[in-house]
C-alpha cells in the first residue's frame, strides 16, 4: 500500500473516535458498487432515511448504527 494511500485512511480517523464503540465495519460490495459503514454489530436498524444524495442514513432509535452508500465508486477522488 502507497503512503499517499495510508493518508487517504488516516482522513477517518477523527471520525471513529467519535463513534460509540470505537470500531466501524466497512464492508463494500463491488457487485452492487455499495459502501455499508457500521458502527455497530449486529447494525439493525429500527428506521432509515434516504438522503438527496443516495446515502441511506440507519438508526436504532435516536442514535446512528451506520449508513449506506450507494454509487460508491463514482465518489470521492
Amino acid at each position: 500500500m502507497a503512503v499517499a494511500e495510508i493518508q487517504d485512511y488516516l482522513k477517518l480517523l477523527p471520525k471513529l473516535k467519535e463513534s460509540r464503540e470505537g470500531l466501524v465495519w466497512m464492508p463494500y460490495d463491488a457487485e452492487a458498487d455499495t459502501l455499508y459503514v457500521n458502527y455497530k454489530r449486529p447494525s439493525h436498524g429500527t428506521d432509515s432515511e434516504l438522503t438527496d444524495d443516495e446515502v441511506i442514513i440507519r438508526y436504532d432509535g435516536e442514535e446512528v448504527v451506520g449508513f449506506t452508500i450507494l454509487h460508491a465508486s463514482q465518489r470521492g477522488g
